[in-house]
């Protein structure tokens, strides 16, 4: 047995009474909710019941943008349903977050079924200090989110093998890992598929209020770069000063022949990914270089700026995102055999894109509630009077903002997926806190905040049995209270300093990303 097995001081897998009914409460709701997919259609029949029976009132409210009287559209008409029908096609081709997802989730499919990705992981954690192994462990697992799964599928259990290799307790490198992916979630430098996503859902729920604004995926890339600092320096202390002296006395009783072992990237594989690394690296210096000219094509023809909206580097995040996550994949994936044939490569694409099934399905439905939220006009009439009630509350603005993040922590223990829930969300939050002067990359950033730091407590999180069956390796009493006991500071302690940090961040003026701003409308 490894040197960390102690003598128990007691059960590792009780579980404390109130934390224990606590559960068992989440659960009994969580379980209770429709499938996302079937929620929004449901949100959609209540859409319509409410637009029927509120459409012969007068609120006397005005659209921001307009100044006329809000009115609400009865969308059980004749005339109304036949419009739902004839746009369904164009309305769920053309959702905003479709598109970029797919196309995103293209590249990084190829990079992780090749393997580039899970070696390039092996490789910066085997040359880590021990020293430095917490930290270095927590920011590949913020790193991996570039890839989506492949931190709940290899980091995770690679933080258990790592820690158990070098002597320290392995559920305390589960525990790290696990903070790091899902409760630093919105943390990464690294440009993700998750931007995109979360923009999609922005843009047109900002449109309610101004259809002519605009959003580029990397309005909060900044904030989370940051971030990840703060996540990594918040996981380090933790992990080495509040859970691995908890887990002492905690024994180690999996059968030894059973825990996994760590294996080493061989020699073609090591070649393979310094080769593909380079490329990728040069690209993106040869990226840079044409950024800078005057002339350059990637600025916009007018202003000659790189951050406007409007300019073809801001439109183009997306396409770069497949690119340079392809073409690393693809020459991994030939020097080291994994892929032989062109065949392969679609094959990669191809095995990425039926995992986005499920997606596809819940963006259908998802498209359907928000243009029919939108044509009933009830988003711009919330919106208003949102805005109003908040103005007469007289918060300040910090307030505001904290009880935006507790809030979404709050509905994230209920609603895992963060797509899902910020299509819920997103027509709500968005345009209302516009109508007090917050700009919709600031309420993003919020959502992040809040939807990030519960994710490691709530057992409806699609990963968080697996976490349980990795710990069981270790430990074969762990449980879900065992768990939730155990992420619970991570937990706390992101979801408090992070909102802290958001709040200075916002109030020293600091870019949330490139040509953003903190208020609606824009200054200047």
């Amino acid at each position: 047995m490894n040197s960390t097995e102690q003598q128990p001081a007691g059960d590792a897998g009780s579980e404390r009474g109130w934390l224990n009914r606590a559960l068992n409460f989440i659960e009994v709701v969580g379980n209770k909710l429709p499938d996302p997919a079937m929620l929004f259609l449901l949100l959609m029949v209540v859409v319509w019941i409410l637009s029927w029976l509120l459409s012969g009132i007068q609120f006397g409210a005005q659209h921001p943008s307009t100044g006329e009287a809000i009115t609400i559209t009865n969308l059980l008409t004749g005339e109304q349903l036949v419009s739902f029908l004839t746009t369904m096609v164009n309305t769920f081709t053309g959702f905003a977050p479709l598109g970029v997802v797919l196309v995103a989730m293209l590249g990084v499919g190829v990079a992780e079924q090749s393997g580039y990705i899970n070696a390039l992981l092996k490789k910066l954690l085997a040359f880590t200090p021990k020293l430095l192994l917490t930290p270095m462990l927590i920011l590949i697992a913020i790193v991996s989110h570039t890839a989506v799964d492949a931190g709940y599928v290899v980091v995770i259990p690679l933080g258990g093998i790592i820690f158990y290799a070098a002597g320290r307790h392995p559920l305390a490198g589960i525990a790290a890992a696990f903070a790091g992916v899902s409760g630093g979630f919105s943390a990464n430098f690294v440009p993700s598929a998750l931007d995109p996503l979360l923009m999609g859902f922005t843009q047109p729920a900002a449109q309610i209020v101004d259809a002519s604004l605009s959003l580029h995926p990397l309005i909060n890339w900044y904030f989370t770069s940051a971030s990840c600092l703060v996540i990594v320096l918040l996981g380090w202390w933790l992990t080495d000063r509040v859970i691995e002296p908890r887990l002492a006395n905690t024994p180690l009783d999996g059968d030894e022949d059973d825990m996994p072992e760590m294996h080493p990237i061989d020699t073609k594989e090591s070649r393979a990914m310094w080769v593909a690394t380079t490329v990728m690296v040069v690209g993106f210096v040869l990226l840079i270089l044409s950024l800078i000219p005057e002339t350059s094509p990637f600025r916009d023809p007018g202003t000659g700026q790189l951050t406007d909206f409007s300019a073809p580097i801001m439109q183009s995040i997306v396409p770069l995102i497949f690119i340079f996550f392809v073409l690393p994949g693809v020459i991994y994936g030939f020097m080291t055999g994994s892929f032989k044939k062109s065949k392969d490569v679609v094959d990669a694409m191809s095995e990425t894109m039926g995992s986005m099934a499920y997606y596809i399905v819940m963006a259908f439905f998802c498209a359907l509630f928000v243009a029919e939220f939108g044509r009933s006009g009830l988003g711009v009439l919330l919106a208003v009077e949102g805005g109003n009630f908040l103005r007469e509350l007289a918060l300040p603005g910090g307030a505001t903002l904290f009880g935006i993040i507790i809030l979404v922590g709050f509905v994230n223990l209920f609603v895992g997926s963060a797509s899902a829930k910020w299509a819920l969300l997103a027509p709500i939050f968005v345009p209302m806190l516009m109508q007090v002067g917050f700009s919709p990359e600031l309420t993003q950033a919020a959502y992040r905040v809040g939807d990030s730091s519960t994710n490691i407590i709530t057992p409806l999180m699609p990963y968080f049995p697996l976490v349980v069956v990795y710990c069981q390796r270790y430990v074969k009493g762990t449980g879900i209270g065992t768990l939730v006991s155990l992420m619970l500071p991570y937990s706390v302690v992101f979801l408090l300093v992070w909102s802290v940090f958001l709040i200075g961040y916002w109030m020293l003026g600091l870019p949330l990303g490139p040509g953003t701003s903190y208020v609606y409308p824009p200054a200047g």
